[in-house]
């Protein structure tokens, strides 16, 4: 049984703070790496295990690593430019000779951000900086390649500042870790900042009712007139709820959306209980920067408020950047 993993809590903090360390934030799955005994396992944060989903990572474990050995890190799939992050949905659910398949047509890296034993030597008592100073001295002592990448780590504000600006390479954010911190397995000790965008998008339908909508699916004009799915909204109070309800038109004849799925976000899965509505009003929602390979936004955006004054027209074309 593999630890659970030290989490982090969100901040609106953009600047590093004396005596920390930032990483930057990975667009990916989260997963805890081992080597015991000659046996691989490689663990989700929630405990699921994924060792058999990803064997380019386990034989890169099995092939490089020093036995009695557990590393931290995120699980990514590079795409030109960019991390792939919804590939990685499509590869855990593969075993055996789909498994295979797919390690060779969407490979797979280990991201390691951090060590928890290294050669049976348990590190979750020592301080980052010196847990740090082990992963670094394990990549070189190792030679380690290809599935492994060590993630940078930096205490240079300045150095910090630019993984925020890096909008299109798979960097969600960034992590901050104070220097002199033990591991503490499933404890909320890092910090986590993500820097969000307001845009705008139009309404085309909601879950719950027309009177008080739990959630608003959002969508946005393309260049071939259709009103293309952006994203959803996490779920609204109830005070939100009554302000929009009056303001929400039930769909007449017909809706570019009937008979389609519009699930967005990371294990969405399909939205059920849609209600269609007139795609007329535009709201205004702040965003992270993570997109899909399509364009859609990864995660729930949150409601800011009603923008009256626009029309669907005047919205951000679908595919275009809201920064």
């Amino acid at each position: 049984m593999l630890p659970e993993p030290m989490l982090t809590s969100p901040t609106l903090r953009t600047w590093l703070p004396p005596g920390w360390a930032g990483e930057p934030k990975w667009d990916g799955f989260r997963a805890l790496l081992s080597l015991d005994g000659k046996v691989v396992q490689l663990s989700s944060r929630h405990g699921t295990d994924m060792t058999a989903a990803f064997p380019e990572i386990t034989g890169g474990a099995a092939a490089q690593l020093a036995d009695a050995t557990l590393l931290d890190g995120e699980l990514v799939i590079r795409d030109p430019g960019q991390l792939a992050s919804e590939s990685l949905h499509h590869r855990v659910r593969h075993r055996g000779a789909d498994a295979v398949r797919a390690a060779r047509q969407m490979p797979t890296h280990f991201v390691a951000f951090d060590v928890l034993r290294t050669t049976g030597t348990v590190t979750t008592g020592w301080s980052y900086q010196r847990r740090r100073a082990a992963l670094e001295s394990l990549f070189t002592a190792r030679r380690l390649r290809a599935p492994f990448t060590l993630c940078p780590s930096a205490t240079d504000p300045d150095q910090v500042a630019q993984w925020l600006t890096r909008r299109q390479n798979g960097i969600e954010g960034v992590v901050y870790k104070r220097l002199t911190d033990p591991y503490r397995p499933g404890v909320r000790g890092w910090l986590e900042h993500k820097p969000y965008e307001t845009t705008q998008a139009v309404v085309g339908a909601v879950t719950g009712t027309l009177a008080a909508p739990r959630t608003l699916l959002l969508g946005r004009p393309g260049s071939d007139g259709h009103l293309h799915c952006v994203g959803r909204t996490v779920t609204l109070s109830m005070a939100v709820g009554a302000l929009l309800g009056p303001l929400l038109a039930p769909v007449g004849t017909q809706h570019q959306w009937t008979g389609e799925a519009c699930a967005t976000g990371r294990g969405s899965g399909e939205i059920t209980e849609l209600v269609l509505v007139e795609p007329e009003l535009v709201v205004e929602v702040a965003v992270d920067t993570a997109r899909d390979a399509s364009g859609r936004w990864r995660h729930p955006a949150r409601f800011h408020r009603v923008r009256a004054e626009l029309r669907p027209m005047h919205v951000p074309e679908f595919g275009e950047p809201d920064y």
